[in-house]
């Protein structure tokens, strides 16, 4: 990715990277996955940590990993114990890719997660922030990158009037005042920044070209899939019009179709369980 360097002076970058790091040394937050430098565990996080609040990961995390410890555990465990695990984060496509994942990797012969951007990124279920943020924060590397409370302390600082900003005039920035000292620190501190910042209701995002209102789990298509999936998990295989029965919703045989279709799940003689891979 190609990035033009901007224009400011190393004395507003030094005292830009020092308000962060004194806010993070003090008010820094704990969470079981910066106690790690594990690449396996790390990815677990990030992987849950996608389109997901961390309150909502932090005890999941230790669950999973305590399930499933590093590759090769999760890779022999069969999907629907996976899946059953999992429940409560939604989103059940990222288990699939986890699982998928740990097949890549037990696969090759140096049996270990790539270290580089552009290997992280060619991985299932892993875009261009996870890859970044998987480099950074398993390995150190000084990559750059955009996440939702980063873009908030950049549009904070460096765009106080602005609207519709975009990332394309936020990853220079992030570029010229990346601590390269210690990249993975770092990030932590410019996410903590931005959580806070949010907190105090100056959440910059709305400003942001890329901002999108989130749409509400309770009733959703998302919710049915978790249900569909979290009753298979626990019964094994299910007619379909039990299915339909026991959640009681009208969408169940299109979303059935739709799990078939995306190798979530598969169908023999009326019935369908979950597929393993």
């Amino acid at each position: 990715m190609k990035i033009s360097r901007s224009t400011l002076r190393p004395t507003s970058v030094g005292a830009f990277q020092d308000a962060i790091l004194r806010h993070y040394k003090r008010h820094g937050r704990k969470m079981p996955w910066r106690e790690t430098d594990d690449p396996y565990c790390i990815l677990v996080s990030e992987i849950m940590l996608q389109q997901t609040q961390v309150g909502r990961v932090s005890g999941k995390y230790e669950q999973f990993v305590k399930a499933f410890p590093d590759f090769e555990a999760l890779d022999n465990a069969p999907l629907a114990k996976v899946y059953a695990v999992w429940q409560g984060l939604g989103y059940n496509r990222r288990a699939l890719a986890l699982k998928k994942i740990a097949r890549i990797v037990v696969s090759q012969p140096s049996g270990v997660l790539p270290q580089t951007h552009d290997e992280l990124v060619r991985l299932p279920g892993i875009g261009a922030a996870t890859a970044s943020s998987i480099a950074a924060f398993a390995f150190n590397n000084p990559v750059v990158f955009v996440e939702t409370n980063i873009r908030t302390v950049f549009i904070h600082f460096f765009f106080m009037k602005k609207k519709k900003v975009t990332d394309a005039e936020i990853l220079p920035l992030v570029d010229q005042c990346l601590y390269r000292e210690n990249p993975r620190v770092w990030y932590w501190a410019l996410m903590d920044y931005g959580v806070m910042l949010k907190k105090s209701g100056e959440d910059k995002n709305e400003r942001s070209a890329h901002y999108v209102k989130q749409t509400k789990f309770e009733g959703s298509a998302r919710q049915v899939r978790g249900k569909v999936l979290k009753l298979l998990a626990a019964r094994g295989n299910i007619a379909e019009h039990e299915l339909v029965r026991e959640i009681n919703d009208k969408r169940v045989p299109e979303i059935v179709d739709d799990l078939l279709g995306e190798g979530f799940l598969q169908r023999q003689r009326g019935r369908v369980r979950i597929r393993n891979v």
